[in-house]
């Protein structure tokens, strides 16, 4: 009997320890099944020129044209910058899950073709167990042009001399219905730059905003500082200002920018027009996103 019991005692506590495990395992399903992502800090990947911490939906394909028209303070013979050189960019970009993108584009200004790939790291959730999203983004650009215009020497010797990178960390938060910020550290490198006093890297600390007026329309602005004297030429960092509308699958961006270039390793490092002077351009962007059904 006295066996029996202990055989009891142990079964006994073997129940009571299980159902103790099962019950926590069953509370870990309920809370991950509780835990929702937040949706939409950013109605698109990139705000005016800058990239935002948002990816593309899982089998998602994005078809984006960028135009940046010329300085307006060029007059009225020159329509403020309407007639003069635009600058536009096309781009294919894809994401398979919903986390991890990648993108080609072309751009008419310097001949660049550039590629990229982005991820997003952390997800900010809805009961604040994560306060903020993390991205994570690396591009590399190639230029075809093939010489100086001034003096007729092609200064690229080499494919490494074609090339430039950029690397960022995108860190955002949705702090409510309307309103985002996020808050972005880059770095910009050249392998080969124009002069020989010219540093060929450049660091970036800047930021980008969403102020949602209605449900397809959103004010937006962007800023990025460089923190280092990279070059004795004077350039200036970007600033936009701009307005969003989403019209079904497209989103139609209008703003204002001092930025004529549309790649991370132009407008970051590159901006030669100044916003005290009016060196600022009308632009805009179209996004059109297509679903890519899933194959039988």
């Amino acid at each position: 009997m006295r066996n029996v019991f202990k055989v009891f005692a142990i079964l006994g506590m073997c129940w009571l320890q299980t159902n103790a495990q099962n019950e926590d395992l069953l509370k870990l399903v309920e809370d991950k099944a509780e835990r929702s992502y937040t949706q939409a800090t950013f109605k698109t990947t990139r705000l005016i020129n800058f990239h935002t911490t948002e990816v593309l939906g899982r089998r998602a394909l994005d078809f984006r044209i960028s135009h940046r028209f010329g300085d307006a303070n060029t007059g009225a013979y020159n329509a403020w910058g309407l007639d003069g050189g635009a600058n536009i960019r096309l781009a294919l970009e894809y994401s398979p899950d919903g986390r991890f993108m990648f993108g080609i584009g072309r751009t008419s200004s310097k001949k660049i073709a550039d590629g990229f790939l982005k991820y997003k790291l952390l997800r900010q959730t809805n009961d604040n167990h994560m306060p903020l999203t993390l991205t994570l983004f690396t591009s590399v650009y190639h230029t075809f042009e093939r010489a100086n215009f001034s003096t007729g020497l092609n200064k690229y010797q080499t494919i490494s001399d074609r090339l430039s990178y950029c690397h960022q960390i995108l860190a955002g938060r949705k702090f409510n219905q309307r309103f985002s910020l996020q808050l972005m550290a880059a770095m910009v490198h050249y392998n080969l730059v124009d002069k020989v006093t010219d540093g060929n890297n450049c660091y970036v600390a800047g930021f980008v905003a969403r102020y949602k007026l209605t449900t397809r329309q959103a004010l937006t602005i962007e800023y990025g500082h460089c923190l280092n004297q990279y070059s004795n030429t004077a350039y200036y960092d970007s600033f936009g200002i701009g307005y969003d509308l989403e019209t079904g699958g497209h989103v139609f961006q209008i703003h204002l920018t001092n930025s004529f270039g549309l790649t991370e390793n132009q407008y970051f490092m590159y901006t030669t027009s100044s916003w005290q002077n009016w060196g600022i351009r009308l632009g805009f962007n179209i996004s059109r996103v297509f679903g890519i059904p899933e194959r039988n």
